[in-house]
């Protein structure tokens, strides 16, 4: 099991791997070949980064049972899994804020176990999409609800800047369907799942979603979130919180023009 981070260097955007208290930075990305040097820095004293940049974030939507009787999006458990993308610009990192936009009126948290690819995948064996997750984070899948039911696709709902924060590291090694997963909202709990109930497991919907569109590495891939979403408001404070990962925090805050 490696823990990996991006973080605030001297000169930009650096990538780290964190061992027995240590931050090794590291010549490349981490699911490429490279070379890792001793900082002289703490991970507490650098600005942690979200610790992927991914060209593509893939979500699915309506991946556990619980969550779609709760759902006014389906009437029943879908044939197949319901896809669709988060733009890159939406990503924020660990302590990022999220912003509520204007004019909408809820603004729901989503609690999803991730994964990021780490080699190129294009209509993948069952074993070539296992061996193509290179490892696991949290992801807050923020959604402004009233938009979702509002417009046929949900690309407008869950797109808005802010509305994807990830982290707040990657970690491999992982067994992806035996993990509890849990949101917070000042300190209360709201979800409260497992994957282990997912309709469709991780590697199943990494190798479907492979076989619609090739994924790079980088490219993250969201679960679907469990039962229990709900509103965030100006001034909460939201918790992701994956068993074997740890806790992805954010403060929320309403749009106000400059």
């Amino acid at each position: 099991m490696s823990v990996y981070v991006r973080y605030r260097g001297y000169a930009g955007p650096c990538w780290g791997e964190l061992e027995d208290g240590r931050l090794y930075a590291l010549s490349k990305e981490p699911w490429d070949d490279h070379q890792r040097t001793v900082m002289q820095q703490s991970a507490a004293e650098v600005e942690m980064l979200p610790p992927v940049k991914p060209g593509k974030i893939v979500c699915v939507g309506l991946n556990y049972a619980a969550h779609v009787a709760e759902s006014k999006s389906a009437q029943s458990i879908p044939e197949e899994p319901v896809i669709f993308l988060k733009p890159n610009s939406a990503v924020i990192g660990p302590a990022g804020t999220i912003v509520r936009p204007p004019g909408v009126e809820r603004v729901d948290h989503e609690a999803e176990l991730a994964v990021v690819i780490g080699r190129r995948l294009s209509r993948p064996t069952e074993e070539e999409a296992r061996r193509g997750i290179f490892a696991a984070t949290c992801l807050n899948d923020v959604t402004a609800r009233p938009l979702q039911r509002k417009d046929v696709q949900w690309t407008r709902a869950k797109g808005f800047d802010t509305f994807c924060p990830i982290g707040p590291w990657l970690i491999t090694g992982l067994d992806y369907q035996n993990l509890r997963v849990q949101s917070f909202v000042n300190g209360k709990p709201r979800q409260d799942g497992h994957t282990k109930d997912q309709i469709w497991g991780v590697v199943e919907l990494v190798r479907f979603i492979a076989s619609v569109m090739t994924l790079d590495p980088g490219d993250v891939v969201s679960t679907g979130t469990p039962e229990g979403v709900g509103p965030l408001v100006a001034g909460d404070t939201v918790e992701i919180k994956i068993e074997g990962i740890g806790s992805l925090t954010n403060t929320v805050k309403d749009f106000a023009p400059a």
